[in-house]
C-alpha cells in the first residue's frame, strides 16, 4: 500500500464492519400458527418490514420479515420453514435491509442481500443504500435521451429503445423471453447491465447465466437472483435490490441497462405477503396495494436528474394465454413508455424473437426517429395490417392473386419482413432500416438499395 493513501479493499472491510451492531433487541417466541410467527418484546423495536432473527434451540436460526405488528405483538414470516421453534425460543431484531453495492460487483451474482452465489468472496461498498428509494424528483428529471443500438432490427426500427424508457416485454411460457432478454443484455449499448431474475427455477438460473447471458453479457453485468425456492419477501426483495444497485450506478453518473425478470413473480410475491399479513385480496387475489407498489417501482428507473445517468428498464410480465387484460400486464401497460408482445403463434412458426410487431409499440418512436424513417416503419406497419386482416382468407384459400393490389403487394413482402424481424447482430440502426427498406423494396419492385 502507497504511504498516505488508504487499501481501496481495507477501506470496504473496515466500513463492513463498522455497520455490525453489537446489540440487539430481544423478545421471545409466543405464538406459532398457520404462515407467521407471533414475537413479544419487539414491537417498539421493529418496523414493518423490518428484518429479524428467530434462534431455534435445535438447528440454525431463521431470518424473518415483520409482516404484521398488533399491539404488543409482531408477527414474522420466515424465510424457511420454521420447523423445531417452540414457545419461548429468542427472537433478535435485525438492522434494516440495506445495500452497499461497489464496482466490484459487476460480473457477479449474488442474492437480494448481498451475498455471492456464484462462489466467490465478495464485499459491500463504502454507501449503504435503501431497498426501497424515491425515484429523482420528477421536476427535474431529463426528458428520455437518444436512440440505443441494440443489434436486433426490430428494436432499432419499428420499436426503438431510447435512453432512458421503460419497456414491457409481455410473453407467455416458452416463446423465447429469457434469450430474448439475454440478446438485449449483451446487444443494447449501455455501461453496464443489472439482471434480476426473481423466482427463476435454479437449472434455469445456471442456464441463463452459462448460454443465454454468457461469458460477454455477465463480463458487464450484475445479477441479482432469487430462485423459485425462496421465500415470498426474498424473491420480492430482489427485484428491488436490483433496482437499488441499478439507482447505485445511475447516480455515479452510468447509462445503465435493468432488466427485471419477471414483475408478475414481483406482484406474487407480494401477493404472498399481503395475505400473511391479513390484507384483504382484491382482483384474482392481488391485493389493492399491488398497483400502486408496481408504479412505485417502475417509478425509480427512467432519466436521471442533473449530474446523473439514466436507467434504461425492461420489465417482463408473464402472460397466461396471453392475456394482454390480466391484471399485472393492464397495471404495467398503464405506467411505461411502450410495451413489446412475444407471439406463440409466431414462435411456433419458428421466428425468433417471436415479436408481434401489430400489437407492440414504443412511446419513443416519434422523438428519435426521423421523418423518412417514420415513413419506412408506417408502410411495414401498413403491409402486417394488410397480411393479419387478411389471414383467414389467406389459410382458407379463398384468395385469388389480383384480386387486390394492395393486398398482392403486402404478398410480395411478407417473406422478406419476416427474416427482417428475425435479424440479429446488426450493426447500427442505420443498417437495420437499409434491411427494412430492402425487404419492402419487393413491393412495388423498386431496385433494393
Amino acid at each position: 500500500m502507497t504511504k498516505g493513501r488508504t487499501d481501496p479493499l481495507l477501506e470496504r472491510a473496515t466500513a463492513a464492519v463498522a455497520r455490525l451492531s453489537p446489540c440487539r433487541a430481544l423478545g421471545r417466541v409466543a405464538g406459532i400458527g398457520g404462515s407467521t410467527i407471533a414475537v413479544t418484546g419487539l414491537s417498539r423495536a421493529v418496523g414493518l418490514g423490518d428484518r429479524a432473527r428467530l434462534h431455534r434451540r435445535d438447528g440454525p436460526a431463521l431470518a424473518a420479515e415483520v409482516v404484521r405488528i398488533e399491539g404488543e405483538r409482531v408477527h414474522l414470516l420466515p424465510e424457511d420453514p420454521g420447523e423445531g421453534l417452540v414457545l419461548g425460543d429468542p427472537v433478535t431484531a435485525e438492522p434494516a435491509p440495506c445495500l452497499a453495492p461497489d464496482c466490484s460487483w459487476v460480473g457477479r451474482v449474488m442474492d437480494p442481500d448481498g451475498r455471492p452465489l456464484d462462489g466467490r468472496p465478495l464485499l459491500p461498498g463504502l454507501r449503504p443504500r435503501p431497498l426501497r428509494a424515491a425515484p429523482p424528483p420528477a421536476g427535474s428529471r431529463r426528458g428520455m435521451g437518444p436512440r440505443l443500438a441494440t443489434g436486433l432490427s426490430v428494436f432499432d426500427t419499428i420499436l426503438p429503445v431510447a435512453r432512458g424508457q421503460r419497456i414491457g416485454l409481455f410473453a407467455g411460457s416458452g416463446v423465447g423471453k429469457s434469450t430474448l432478454l439475454g440478446d438485449l443484455a449483451r446487444g443494447v449499448a449501455a455501461d453496464l447491465v443489472v439482471v434480476a431474475l426473481a423466482g427463476e427455477r435454479g437449472r434455469e438460473l445456471g442456464d441463463f447465466l452459462r448460454h443465454v447471458l454468457g461469458e460477454a453479457g455477465l463480463a458487464r453485468a450484475v445479477v441479482v437472483a432469487a430462485t423459485s425456492d425462496r421465500a415470498p419477501q426474498v424473491r420480492r426483495r430482489c427485484v428491488w435490490a436490483a433496482t437499488a444497485v441499478a439507482e447505485h450506478f445511475r447516480d455515479e453518473g452510468a447509462q445503465v441497462l435493468l432488466l427485471v425478470d419477471s414483475v408478475t413473480r414481483f406482484a406474487e410475491a407480494h401477493r404472498e405477503l399481503a395475505v400473511a399479513a391479513g390484507e384483504p385480496a382484491g382482483l384474482r387475489g392481488f391485493p389493492a396495494t399491488t398497483p400502486a407498489l408496481i408504479a412505485s417501482l417502475c417509478e425509480r428507473a427512467g432519466p436521471g436528474g442533473p449530474g446523473q445517468g439514466d436507467i434504461t428498464a425492461i420489465y417482463s410480465v408473464l402472460v397466461q394465454g396471453s392475456d394482454m387484460e390480466e391484471p399485472v400486464a393492464d397495471w404495467l401497460r398503464g405506467v411505461l413508455d411502450g410495451h413489446v408482445v412475444l407471439d406463440r403463434a409466431i414462435a411456433e412458426r419458428g421466428r425468433f424473437p417471436a415479436i408481434d410487431p401489430l400489437r407492440s409499440v414504443s412511446r419513443a418512436l416519434p422523438q428519435v426517429t426521423s421523418t423518412a424513417e417514420r415513413e419506412t416503419i408506417a408502410e411495414a406497419r401498413a403491409a402486417w395490417a394488410l397480411l393479419e386482416e387478411a389471414g383467414p382468407m389467406l389459410r382458407a384459400g379463398l384468395y385469388q392473386p389480383g384480386s387486390d393490389p394492395a393486398l398482392d403487394a403486402a404478398l410480395a413482402v411478407r417473406d422478406p419482413l419476416e427474416r427482417f424481424l428475425a435479424l440479429r447482430d446488426v450493426a447500427s440502426p442505420e443498417m437495420a432500416f437499409r434491411a427494412l427498406r430492402d425487404a419492402l423494396a419487393r413491393r412495388s419492385g423498386r431496385p433494393e438499395t
